[in-house]
């Protein structure tokens, strides 16, 4: 198999690079991911700027712009190959209910998605995990499962930071949803000028059975099947009938 491997810790990241070791049992390699690290910066395209690409290593290449910026770029001419299967992570840190919205890593699999290649966002449930290599196996596990599927598909897999023997179970979930954000936090610099600073996300709200909130608190892996399309289908009718 060929694989794109991309994040948006940045191409240096401990998770991308264990990543890549692990899917070397399986097939050709390819990382094209950020200079630096780019969390948070959802889908966002670089279109103002030019992008340089530079090769760190064989088979490993980073650009000065964000992760939809590495996928689409890697798919649209730069690989003079089309992949099997795109794959983002692992990611230092969950990436559960709202915080897709935001995610570059699940955006980063969106791109192969949207360009129809099955693709999965990979993410460990606790920042500064321990145990990257589960989530290595967990890839390894799912990758055939996926590919006989014979479809595109966008999966955003959250692993608990565990040894793998201790995985309860794989659940196939839907995206829970987080209390509102804390607090902005804020202080004047050495210039009196006020700094600013997001506030930490919520606690989960809806994080019954079913979710991938659940999952995690029970310590099993929370495979989401997730799409682009943003529509509130339930709302159509309600609009149709109020609005025209």
């Amino acid at each position: 198999m060929n694989f794109l491997l991309s994040n948006d810790d940045g191409y240096q990241a401990p998770g991308i690079r264990e990543l890549a070791l692990s899917l070397a049992q399986m097939g050709n390699v390819v990382i094209v991911a950020p200079e630096e690290n780019k969390s948070a910066s959802s889908s966002s395209l670089t279109l103002k700027n030019p992008l340089t690409i530079s090769e760190a290593e064989k088979n490993i290449y980073y650009i000065n712009g964000t992760p939809t910026d590495c996928v689409h770029i890697a798919l649209s001419g730069f690989l003079k190959f089309k992949p099997d299967m795109v794959i983002s992570g692992i990611n230092d840190g969950p990436n559960m209910g709202d915080d897709t919205i935001y995610s570059g890593t699940v955006a980063a699999a969106m791109e192969g998605y949207l360009l129809d290649i099955p693709s999965m966002a990979i993410s460990m449930a606790q920042y500064d995990p321990q145990y990257y290599l589960t989530a290595c196996q967990v890839t390894l596990d799912l990758i055939p499962k996926v590919m006989n599927l014979k479809q595109s598909i966008l999966l955003n897999i959250n692993v608990p930071d565990c040894p793998y023997d201790a995985i309860r179970s794989f659940e196939i979930t839907r995206l829970g949803k987080r209390h509102k954000a804390e607090p902005i936090i804020h202080h004047p610099n050495q210039n009196n000028k006020i700094m600013y600073w997001v506030g930490a996300a919520g606690e989960p709200n809806d994080g019954g059975e079913g979710t991938d909130f659940f999952a995690i608190k029970n310590q099993s892996v929370s495979i989401s099947p997730i799409i682009s399309d943003l529509t509130n289908h339930n709302k159509i009718n309600l609009l149709k009938q109020h609005l025209i």
